[in-house]
């Protein structure tokens, strides 16, 4: 009976410890261990502007392979992205930080809101692309800021193009432009930007005055320009000539509800017409996601993510190796010579640039 009691309890006790650790293999009676919970996916922070756009399924991939889910922060356009950077910066609320352009990035360099990565994705990158030999700041597109025309006024009116910014002070195009406040809007900026580079400092306020006499036409952002003033994209405006860039004319075609045999706008690109934006990506400095922030990164300057951006941001890809959409091949127009300034020089003056042209424009 004592027999038969001991076995009994022994029994007991294996079973307990079978149960906490696993089950036991019918042949060799050993524990395999116990189911474990899955991990739950760590958060990406990453702080963008508003004309920010990627495909849905390429960022579920990504996630999906690193275990992550990406919050993407749209903070309004670059120049209110950058000041909420550098408002907080010492409680940073991104781990990423994509968008700054290179009228803005002095002010995130000189700020130090980014760490340095040396991504190895860099190694295909034209040189003509990195501005930041610390490599805080990552280049991942770039898009030239021109006029855009509307094709059937010029035709109906059989107007010749503007072929210099000089024309567009002539008196046959009196009242036909639109240009953004550079004060307000990126692409304004941007094209104050290239009458700098191409009359210098001390004579673009100049031929801003001869614009203005002409009937210039000035409003405070894109979508306003683009959408109301401009008569190449609703067909209602009443100024044919707008700030805008050079794949304005793709889109057209991409977002037609009939696909037109040609683009109905169309883009100036002589020389020094055009100022090239960089845009850039880099790890926001503080993060303690500094690990899937270079994930990121290297995924932003990738092949996959480098093709799909063109269709969604309308801006090129840097990678060399990612195939352009045959929109962008068809109707986008690259300029053989943009406008370029120092980043050193904008830097220095970018503030009081548009403080003058305040003045002498919106007087």
């Amino acid at each position: 009976m004592k027999k038969v009691l001991y076995m009994i309890v022994l029994l007991a006790l294996f079973g307990s410890a079978c149960s906490a650790t696993g089950t036991t293999t019918p042949l060799t009676g050993s524990a395999t261990p116990a189911a474990t919970a899955p991990v739950a996916p760590a958060t990406l922070n990453v702080m963008v502007h508003d004309s920010f756009a990627v495909g849905e399924i390429v960022v579920k991939n990504f996630e999906q392979q690193n275990n992550l889910k990406i919050n993407f922060i749209k903070s309004g356009d670059v120049g209110a992205m950058v000041n909420r950077g550098i408002l907080t910066k010492d409680s940073p609320q991104a781990d990423v930080m994509y968008g700054t352009d290179n009228t803005f990035l002095s002010r995130v360099l000189d700020a130090g809101l980014l760490e340095p990565y040396n991504s190895a994705l860099l190694a295909d990158v034209s040189p003509a692309f990195k501005l930041d030999p610390q490599h805080s700041a990552l280049p991942v597109d770039y898009g030239d800021v021109c006029l855009n025309y509307d094709k059937a006024y010029f035709t109906d009116k059989k107007l010749a193009l503007p072929q210099t910014l000089e024309d567009l002070a002539k008196s046959e195009y009196k009242g036909l432009l639109v240009v953004e406040n550079p004060a307000t809007s990126s692409p304004g900026l941007a094209f104050v930007m290239a009458t700098i580079a191409h009359f210098g400092q001390d004579k673009y306020l100049d031929y801003w005055k001869s614009l203005s006499d002409n009937g210039l036409n000035v409003v405070d952002g894109w979508e306003t320009a683009y959408y109301t003033n401009f008569s190449g994209s609703s067909g209602k405006g009443a100024q044919p000539l707008v700030v805008s860039y050079n794949t304005s004319p793709a889109a057209e075609v991409v977002f037609a509800k009939t696909p037109p045999s040609d683009a109905p706008t169309g883009s100036l690109i002589g020389a020094d017409m055009c100022f090239r934006q960089i845009e850039f990506v880099g790890i926001v400095k503080g993060t303690k996601n500094r690990a899937l922030a270079e994930k990121f990164i290297d995924f932003m300057l990738g092949q996959t993510f480098q093709e799909d951006m063109p269709l969604q941001m309308f801006v090129y890809p840097v990678n060399p190796k990612a195939k352009l959409p045959e929109e962008f091949v068809k109707y986008a127009q690259l300029p053989a010579k943009v406008a370029t300034l120092d980043l050193a020089e904008i830097a220095k003056n970018r503030d009081k640039w548009v403080a003058d042209w305040v003045k002498i424009v919106l007087k």
